[in-house]
């Protein structure tokens, strides 16, 4: 078996182990791609609970088989929760990932980000090539949350983004997830660029948001790095087999369609990806 089979096999395996098991998987996220995110785990075959109330959070995460937080659109009392929940998990020795959603727009949520990271030790950072430079105390060009022009991954600058995410992988002791044009992660030793994905997936508001779901349910697995990789190219094939849906919110329906209902030969037949 060649290297490239064995690691499609795992990421069918954690896929399947998910599927079979359901996982309880704590996610906070915000309101604008809350359901969506739930649906796109349930049809996953994970199991989740959104519960944000910071006097029951520590008890839903230490019940819970992995966490996800999300800093878009945060409240008061979404942060706190975030934080008990996420000293929690580190200290249950529960799988966990955080999405730096505007932490290269806001001082804010730049500065709590920087907290979370700090105290709760993620094993997944996830964010765009913007917010991943900001948290690495680089100039960021966000636009918004989106990344900024002037950040996207090219040719040119694939190295020196690789050996970024590298150092800041070293640093934390987390596998750090980058999306864009070229998905891009690593745990310091291995980098995967992946090239699936379309246009369509910048158009359904949440999709980053739902990625961030799929990792909480694949690193439930305890396969960090390839249950981060199995989250990032399954959104990308389900996008590339919904583009040519008539519309954005048809696309959006056949996004989580083929999230229930994709086969392990499409994703052997689908997937693009290169081992730096």
């Amino acid at each position: 078996m060649t290297n490239q089979e064995l690691i499609i096999n795992n990421l069918l395996k954690i896929k399947q182990s998910v599927k079979s098991n359901k996982p309880l998987i704590h996610y906070i996220t915000n309101p604008i791609s809350i359901n969506d995110c739930a649906n796109v785990m349930l049809a996953v075959g994970a199991k989740p609970i959104m519960a944000e109330h910071p006097l029951e959070v520590a008890e839903i995460t230490a019940a819970a088989k992995s966490l996800g937080v999300n800093l878009g659109n945060i409240t008061d009392n979404r942060m706190k929760s975030m934080l008990i929940s996420g000293k929690t998990a580190f200290e249950k020795k529960i799988p966990q990932v955080i999405d730096l959603v505007g932490v290269g727009c806001s001082k804010l949520r730049l500065d709590y980000a920087k907290e979370y990271i700090l105290e709760c030790h993620p094993n997944v950072i996830k964010g765009n090539m913007s917010e991943i430079k900001a948290i690495c105390g680089m100039k960021s060009n966000s636009k918004g949350i989106d990344v900024g022009v002037c950040d996207i991954v090219r040719e040119e600058n694939v190295d020196e983004s690789i050996e970024m995410l590298r150092t800041l992988s070293l640093r934390t002791g987390a596998v750090i997830a980058v999306t864009g044009v070229v998905d891009m992660i690593t745990n310091g030793t291995d980098t995967y660029l992946i090239t699936n994905g379309c246009e369509m997936l910048s158009t359904v508001t949440g999709t980053g948001c739902m990625v961030t779901s799929l990792i909480a349910s694949y690193i439930s697995s305890g396969n960090i790095l390839e249950g981060t990789l199995l989250a990032i190219v399954l959104m990308g094939i389900c996008g590339e087999l919904s583009q040519h849906a008539k519309g954005t919110g048809s696309f959006r329906m056949e996004l989580i369609d083929h999230m229930f209902s994709i086969s392990d030969r499409m994703i052997m037949k689908k997937i693009r990806y290169r081992l730096k």
